[in-house]
């Protein structure tokens, strides 16, 4: 099993891989696990953005690698880290269920108490994130936003002992596994496997959280419809209540100054979470999910494919066509 991150930026990565291997030991207590841990590009190249770095697998590339020469035989991610394409003969055996997916802000000490509003004219926030960005530039127009790389260790101590950022934008999910609820993916963690491999999709497919396996895959047909990536600012948020799936979407200038959002919802009967699923080639967006129906599953792609075109139809693609042109000219 593999936790991706090098030895400075291992801490997250481990916490979620040990989550992982806590539960199944629990499940087989007759396996033994290894856990080796492996640095990606994404790890290494931190001083560009993310955005301006161009490669679709930042944080996958030498995982699958090792995945693939049978070094190892699954890996824990960070969902958000993981295409919505994934490399022929790999697949997302498994969706864990989502902890809290909403941003943070971490304020410098000396700001401690504000709010982003009250922030003095043209303070910095730092954040990896186009959409991010984007979303808050709109809001917080007296605001300069600039990026910040790095683990989360890397990056508390850029705000905390530099004086270039006045507050930075994380993950609340992070943090809160970090332990550093004081300072308060995503949230989801994916298991990717080969896809060809029944064994391990068997074993860890039991990890399924129903409701967030079906939540993530409207998420990402409504990405990989519009192509959204880390070089566009694109967001998507889903919510589960009295049987409806209610997915919300938007795209945005890199500015913020010009958007488009909308909401969709559809009737999804969310399984128990071992009722028997397809047993076809049951992929959709790069996610196995053999015990867990197929109804369901298609219904939560559709209704992502839906929005996508809604917004689309609204000119969503003129807004990524020139967020892209600005962002590679840049």
């Amino acid at each position: 099993m593999s936790g991706n991150g090098n030895a400075a930026a291992t801490a997250l990565a481990r916490i979620q891989t040990d989550s992982v291997v806590a539960t199944l030991k629990a499940l087989y207590p007759g396996l033994q696990f290894e856990i080796i841990a492996m640095s990606t590009t994404g790890d290494k190249i931190l001083d560009t953005a993310l955005s301006k770095i161009g490669e679709k697998s930042l944080f996958t590339k030498e995982l699958e690698h090792a995945l693939e020469k049978n070094e190892v035989d699954l890996v824990v991610h960070s969902l958000k880290d993981l295409p919505t394409v994934l490399p022929p003969g790999f697949t997302i055996g498994a969706i864990c269920k989502r902890e809290n997916p909403h941003d943070a802000v971490v304020f410098h000490p000396k700001f401690v108490g504000k709010t982003l509003e009250t922030l003095p004219e043209k303070s910095v926030v730092g954040t990896s994130s186009l959409r991010r960005a984007a979303q808050l530039q709109r809001k917080f127009s007296h605001l300069e936003f600039r990026s910040i790389r790095g683990n989360l260790n890397t990056r508390l101590r850029k705000l905390d002992e530099q004086q270039e950022f006045s507050a930075i934008i994380l993950a609340t999910a992070g943090l809160q596994r970090m332990g550093w609820h004081n300072r308060v993916g995503q949230g989801a963690l994916g298991v990717e496997v080969r896809a060809k491999d029944q064994d391990i999709l068997d074993l860890v497919g039991v990890l399924h959280d129903p409701e967030t396996l079906l939540r993530c895959i409207a998420e990402r047909a409504f990405l990989r419809h519009l192509e959204g990536g880390c070089s566009v600012p694109v967001a998507v948020h889903t919510a589960m209540k009295d049987g409806q799936l209610y997915l919300t979407g938007g795209v945005w200038s890199l500015d913020g100054s010009d958007s488009i959002q909308d909401t969709m919802q559809a009737t999804i009967h969310v399984p128990a979470q071992h009722e028997d699923g397809p047993e076809d080639d049951p992929q959709l967006v790069g996610i196995t999910a053999r015990n867990i129906p197929r109804g369901p599953q298609l219904a939560a792609q559709n209704l992502g494919i839906s929005l996508a075109n809604l917004l689309l139809s609204k000119g969503a693609k003129n807004i990524l066509d020139v967020a892209r042109q600005l962002n590679d000219a840049h």
